[in-house]
């Protein structure tokens, strides 16, 4: 749909962007399950490019200048963007605009997660639900860094190969026995210390159910739908803890984006953390970006990229 972005206001910039990133949200955006976006709006929440105007009272940045955001407000799926300059932050030389892309957001998610909804330690068990996705992957590599033992739970060998190629020293996969049971099996009873899990409706209850006493579960997704009312009772057994962390309240001042985007521009620096883009698609399709996420097709990150740019690299 083609639009105009306006000139930046006091305190805005516009940007030529050059890579987007696809994540969940945007589903969950597109659905009507988040109420951030009024149709007909543009979806998105995260992109790189490069700045080509400033408005007035922006100092901090220049125009020509590399940069990223994975924030609200929606409008990421679009070739120039208008927006609020506080919520973009500069791209270290070292980083290609792909790989922001696909990282910045997800990366983010895994920061919080990993550091600050739970503080994974030494010696913890950590569960990690879809591994072989761009947050999957991430918090295995990281916790796996912190001193984790990590365990995958996924569906298919192949991505189970990519669980443990990423840091997962054990994966769960479906067969005879309860995901549960394996977890205790592999944890000689205790459970899970921490589990991270995106997949919600279907894996909820297995979930509590393999948690270790005082363990602590992160339901941070729903891709198999919304976990509905529960009954928080099984919760008290094991004395453990239910967190439903809100992205939007780990990214909503510059202070916390910057604080975050350092620790993860720092991981990534080190090797402590790899983005490794699994699909690229054209903005105009992306359409076909969301069929293939929500079906579970994909794995590692997804990007869009504009099509006039995606002419010139094809």
């Amino acid at each position: 749909m083609p639009v105009t972005a306006p000139l930046p206001g006091r305190g805005e910039i516009r940007l030529r962007q050059t890579a987007i990133g696809v994540n969940f949200i945007d589903v969950y955006c597109r659905t009507g399950y988040f109420k951030l976006l009024t149709p007909p709006g543009v979806l998105g929440m995260e992109a790189v490019g490069t700045v080509v105007d400033v408005g007035p009272d922006v100092s901090h940045l220049r125009s020509g200048q590399r940069v990223g955001y994975a924030c609200p407000p929606a409008g990421s799926y679009a070739t120039v963007r208008t927006m609020d300059a506080a919520l973009v932050v500069p791209l270290p030389e070292w980083l290609d605009d792909e790989t922001a892309a696909a990282g910045l957001l997800k990366g983010i998610t895994a920061e919080f997660l990993l550091h600050r909804v739970h503080a994974v330690q030494p010696g913890e068990t950590v569960l990690v639900f879809a591994p072989a996705g761009g947050v999957g992957r991430m918090l295995c590599q990281w916790a796996n860094r912190l001193g984790a033992t990590v365990i995958g739970a996924t569906s298919t060998p192949e991505k189970a190969r990519i669980a443990q190629a990423n840091g997962a020293r054990h994966v769960i996969l479906p067969g005879k026995k309860s995901l549960e049971d394996q977890v205790r099996d592999l944890t000689g009873g205790k459970g899970a210390d921490v589990i991270y899990d995106a997949v919600g409706r279907d894996t909820f209850d297995h979930s509590v159910a393999a948690l270790s006493t005082c363990g602590h579960l992160v339901s941070f997704g729903q891709a198999s739908g919304d976990i509905g009312p529960r009954d928080i009772g099984a919760l008290a057994s094991r004395s453990a803890t239910l967190s439903r962390p809100n992205y939007g309240d780990y990214t909503d001042t510059p202070d916390k984006v910057k604080a975050s985007t350092d620790r993860l521009f720092d991981a990534i620096r080190r090797g402590i953390i790899t983005v490794e883009i699994g699909q690229r698609f054209k903005l105009s399709d992306a359409a076909s970006a969301h069929r293939a996420l929500e079906s579970r097709e994909t794995t590692a990150s997804t990007v869009l990229i504009p099509d006039e740019q995606w002419r010139d690299t094809v």
